[in-house]
């Protein structure tokens, strides 16, 4: 397999168009690294059966040894680090295995480098009376106290540790253990985690350690060494994968610890997502994959039919998709900080990304392995390796079922608010045509006449006032509402706005109690009657979910150079499921808990974009049902 690759790659006289160059690049290098871990295996499999052909050499040591380390000098320099190599000539040649005591240094060294990402790796060769010690010291990441017993065993990986990859098979080490025995020595390790690790050989002197037959014997056996060069390219390319992790950090400032929360910008959030594009060119698919081949592989399949971006683990895509949702998540399932079922839990638990179509990918084959990702809420799981068809077929699949249920959602949606509406609007239309037609026909006392044209004129401002909002909304859904700004005296207005709710608050008995602090100016720049449109749109909703008896506060005050209007209610509270939701449109009928008769819950939504037109924020806090709610404003 490599060698045809490498022709193709070296052959100038019918060369590889730039495209094709790029893919044979990827299955060389994939090459190389499948040829090292099966070399690896086949050590083991010599090891245990007694077949190893050691050939112990004399060697210059010290020679050697900086000659292995000096492969990976370009690498530790352009990653900023230092490699110091202190390799003093000894009293007399030592003899070992070359081809073993390569594997020894060359993986110790690249331990190190994964590791470490300030400071240096030292490696350190010395003569101490009957035996050899070669020691690789780094200033890395350190090892938990915990983990060391187990450091050695095959497989063993360190979990949680933060690498330049998540790449590798656990065995390097255990490898490096078993080599360094068939020397007839000794390897230990110490290490502070947060400050750096110090493997140690301790190898004989001499010859009489070793069995007599193999000193200078001819191996037979294929040889298992892959060659120097390969751990430096390899390192190499950690270096290219971990600095575009990096540069992915530094774009999205850092990487949460924490999941985060999600507060989607208005007019945007999880079902207003166009369905009619998730299967065209438009549609956004985020590749979820700590192996830059895998990533790269995979952009370059997919961009053909969507539009892709990557991230190197959970934690970059969670970041991502918080700044903007996906249309699909395709995502590897082993990847270091945060794996692909951590990042699979993590967007099924919020009601903003649940229904994202999540396909997971892995090399874990069985039917077991696909009943896992499948129980954990993907929607499609796929096992490595895997045809290009096969994977456009699955995502194109999700892509359409996503479709599928958002137009189903949205037209059952459609027809709840369309029902919502028809119902708000007939009602006080309905009493404003039966009281117009009795007093047709009817002669009615002075004081009963004047309750009958109050009650018209009541349901026709909530008739006038529901057109007004349903008008609103088209003219932001359209891009069209606009402001007319002026002198405003905030103080005035709030007031004002304050004295048109008293009436409706003392009718449930609940204490309305206005604060205006000093120092707010009376000279603001705005558009005043927006302004008390989107404060009376917070009064109402504060004494409409107000119990009998509570109370409302307004307060009015100013903070550095900011107004900050303030409204706090002792009412029913908002669950805390539905707290991103509360200023998305008509979001009343969803919300059961804060549902009383009257509105098509549009207020708040209005209410949050002329404030956003007056680049102020506006937000919304509560302790859960029962506890009341406390929405803030502030304006510049």
């Amino acid at each position: 397999m490599l060698s045809p690759a490498e022709d193709a790659l070296s052959d100038r006289d019918d060369p590889l168009s730039p495209n094709q160059q790029q893919r044979l690049e990827v299955i060389q290098r994939n090459g190389l690294r499948l040829l090292k871990l099966v070399n690896t295996l086949l050590d083991f499999s010599r090891i245990e059966s007694d077949r190893v052909q050691a050939v112990y050499q004399p060697t210059d040591l010290p020679t050697f040894t900086a000659e292995l380390a000096s492969v990976f000098r370009s690498a530790i320099e352009r990653a900023k680090l230092r490699l110091v190599v202190d390799c003093p000539p000894l009293p007399e040649p030592i003899y070992v295995d070359r081809e073993m005591w390569e594997k020894i240094v060359l993986n110790l060294i690249s331990n190190a480098f994964k590791f470490t990402f300030t400071g240096e790796i030292t490696v350190h060769l010395h003569w101490m009376n009957q035996s050899v010690e070669l020691s690789v010291q780094d200033t890395g990441i350190g090892i938990p106290a915990a983990e060391i017993p187990g450091l050695f065993e095959r497989f063993h990986q360190v979990k949680g540790a933060q690498g330049r990859t998540f790449e590798g098979s656990g065995i390097g080490l255990s490898l490096v253990q078993e080599l360094v025995k068939l020397h007839g020595g000794t390897i230990q390790v110490s290490s502070v985690e947060g400050e750096g690790s110090c493997f140690r050989v301790l190898i004989p002197t001499g010859r009489t350690h070793l069995p007599s037959e193999r000193i200078g014997a001819t191996r037979t056996l294929a040889s298992t060494a892959t060659g120097a060069s390969l751990y430096g390219s390899e390192a190499l390319r950690w270096l290219s994968e971990d600095g575009s992790i990096r540069e992915r950090e530094s774009r999205t400032d850092q990487v949460p610890s924490a999941p985060p929360t999600f507060s989607p910008s208005y007019p945007h959030t999880d079902s207003s997502r166009n369905a009619s594009d998730t299967s065209s060119s438009s549609a956004r698919i985020l590749l979820v994959d700590d192996n830059a081949d895998m990533r790269d592989y995979l952009k370059r399949l997919l961009s053909a039919r969507w539009q892709v971006e990557t991230a190197a683990n959970g934690a970059i895509a969670l970041t991502m998709i918080q700044q903007q949702l996906p249309d699909l998540v395709l995502t590897d399932v082993m990847m270091p900080e945060m794996d692909g079922f951590q990042l699979l839990k993590t967007l099924r638990s919020d009601p903003i990304t649940q229904s994202i179509p999540i396909i997971l990918l892995s090399a874990r084959a069985g039917e077991e392995a696909t009943v896992e990702g499948l129980e954990a809420g993907a929607d499609d799981y796929l096992i490595k390796p895997f045809s290009a068809r096969e994977l456009i077929a699955r995502v194109e699949t999700q892509l359409q079922m996503s479709r599928l249920r958002q137009e189903l959602s949205a037209n059952q949606f459609k027809n709840e608010f369309l029902m919502t509406v028809t119902h708000e609007l007939q009602s006080p239309l309905a009493t404003i045509l039966g009281w117009a037609r009795f007093l047709q026909t009817k002669s009615l006392e002075p004081d009963a006449m004047a309750r009958a044209l109050a009650t018209i004129e009541r349901n026709a401002t909530i008739e006038a006032k529901l057109i007004k909002d349903l008008l609103d909304v088209a003219s932001i859904l359209s891009g069209k509402l606009r402001l007319k700004s002026q002198i405003v005296d905030l103080a005035s207005l709030v007031r004002n706005v304050t004295t048109t709710f008293r009436e409706a608050a003392e009718a449930k008995q609940i204490q309305l109690i206005e604060t205006l602090s000093d120092g707010v100016p009376n000279n603001v720049f705005a558009d005043g009657d927006r302004l008390k449109q989107a404060i009376a749109s917070l009064l109402d909703n504060a004494i409409k979910f107000t119990p009998e008896g509570g109370q409302v506060d307004i307060v009015l005050e100013r903070l550095d150079s900011d107004i900050q209007i303030t409204v706090r209610d002792t009412g029913i509270g908002i669950r805390p499921d539905f707290l991103p939701h509360i200023f998305d449109r008509f979001t009343q009928a969803e919300v059961p808990s804060r549902h009383t008769p009257g509105g098509v819950g549009i207020g708040l939504a209005i209410a949050r974009h002329i404030i956003e037109l007056h680049h102020g924020t506006i937000e919304v806090a509560s302790e859960g049902e029962g506890r009341g709610a406390t929405f803030t404003v502030r304006l510049p």
